[in-house]
């Protein structure tokens, strides 16, 4: 579902963004041409009303209405509340993306401290991988129509193989029919987990801990897509931005006629027949309407909806390797063809052989000189010279037979290897306030 154009625009001297205008799967065309055709037929009516079938009392009715409407059209703050809508909607289109959760961080754990290669191994792993994948599909059954339309009831869970009949049983045994049970399978996960420790098949505390940050993060992830689902943009922002749009155009509808005799400017011959730049504000505007339609809930069916069907193709994939095939199957330790190199250059293709850099970049200051006579050696090291003028002005007191000074907040420092001395009563740590 998702457009995906980034070969297109690889490069920016091989004209990729105007290849782009003649896309038409999840193009502007596509989005608002319903739109546009009747917006063109309304106008083309209206014009041939006002030229062909009005009375001149009629015409000049119309007139007066064509100068209101288009004096006041432009008392729409439309750009403003259609950039800020879309800029909000967009942001909140790729925090749900980012919400989405993968199964690769915690398969890698459960792959290193979950037991051995032997079989009863084996089978916890993959029910381990196996019960955060029911749990990836059940919250995305409850949020996206095209993963339930893929998985319609329970029962084709249990045919796809992610769910046991005896788990079926289990899961609708419980009387919760007032919430959302997507997390019964990570209760599952817990319990099972609990149970391979009392079983001595995780042994490392750390590794159990960095198991369970890693599932918890996954089902943090799990809830934060059905809030997302259930606490949407409020609607009143919604309707103001579909109003503001709409009656944008349905005034410019009647204020971008064109009209005989009138004090209407700009009018230009151009408009009589066909209203050029009405429709690419037609195009802008109604475009980001329609954008903001398509972001505000990317679990649909649109074309620039995610791929979740494939993405539950990919996780179920990946997370059985991850967890078991792959552990079986590791390639053996050799030297690699660098091995006894110290400067190691590396092969091109000739197609890609002018990628080659020639800069060798080592730093800003790599190229800077310095004088010889000032890097020579270092300079010997200050003793009084450090002290300020102010510091130099302190009078020097002698306690118990050693100097020390004032400090700069007007208090007595305690010389090392001396006595603490109480003055008045009061002392903190060897520092001694002083009464000038």
């Amino acid at each position: 579902m998702t457009v995906s154009y980034q070969y297109e625009v690889a490069s920016s001297t091989s004209g990729g963004f105007t290849r782009l205008l003649f896309m038409w799967r999840g193009s502007l065309y596509k989005l608002i041409y319903r739109e546009l055709i009747l917006f063109l037929i309304a106008f083309g009516i209206l014009s041939a009303l006002y030229r062909n079938a009005f009375t001149i009392e009629q015409k000049q009715l119309f007139e007066k209405a064509v100068l209101y409407c288009d004096s006041f059209i432009q008392l729409i703050p439309l750009s403003f509340i259609l950039g800020f809508y879309v800029t909000y909607v967009a942001d909140r289109w790729w925090k749900q993306y980012m919400a989405i959760p993968s199964p690769d961080r915690i398969m890698h754990a459960l792959a290193l401290y979950v037991g051995s290669n032997d079989e009863d191994s084996r089978i916890l792993r993959r029910t381990l991988i196996r019960y955060l994948n029911l749990s990836f599909i059940l919250i995305l059954r409850s949020v996206s129509s095209a993963v339930m339309r893929r998985f319609p009831t329970l029962d084709h869970l249990v045919e796809a193989g992610f769910m046991t009949r005896m788990e079926l049983e289990m899961y609708t045994a419980v009387p919760t029919t007032d919430i959302n049970t997507y997390w019964f399978p990570c209760s599952w996960f817990v319990s099972l987990l609990k149970d391979a420790c009392s079983k001595n098949k995780i042994n490392d505390a750390c590794g159990l801990k960095l198991i369970m940050e890693e599932f918890n993060e996954f089902r943090s992830k799990c809830g934060l897509l059905w809030s997302y689902d259930w606490v949407s943009i409020p609607l009143v922002y919604t309707q103001v931005v579909m109003v503001a749009t709409y009656s944008f155009f349905l005034a410019a509808l009647v204020g971008r006629q064109y009209v005989n005799e009138s004090k209407k400017e700009p009018q230009m011959e151009v408009d009589k027949y066909f209203p050029v730049f009405t429709v690419l504000q037609f195009l802008f505007y109604m475009g980001l309407l329609k954008v903001a339609e398509q972001l505000i809930n990317p679990f649909g069916e649109d074309d620039e909806d995610f791929e979740l069907n494939w993405l539950i193709d990919r996780h179920t994939k990946a997370s059985y390797l991850g967890v078991d095939t792959l552990l079986r199957r590791t390639p053996p330790l050799v030297k690699d063809k660098y091995f006894e190199e110290i400067n190691v250059v590396l092969p091109y293709t000739g197609s890609s052989a002018s990628y080659k850099s020639r800069i060798i970049h080592r730093g800003s200051t790599y190229r800077m000189k310095i004088p010889k006579n000032q890097q020579t050696m270092f300079l010997p090291q200050a003793t009084d010279e450090g002290i300020d003028n102010n510091q130099r002005k302190k009078p020097m007191t002698s306690i118990s037979g050693k100097n020390i000074r004032h400090g700069s907040a007007g208090l007595w420092r305690r010389p090392p290897n001396s006595p603490e001395l109480i003055l008045k009563g009061q002392m903190c740590n060897g520092i001694l306030p002083v009464k000038h």
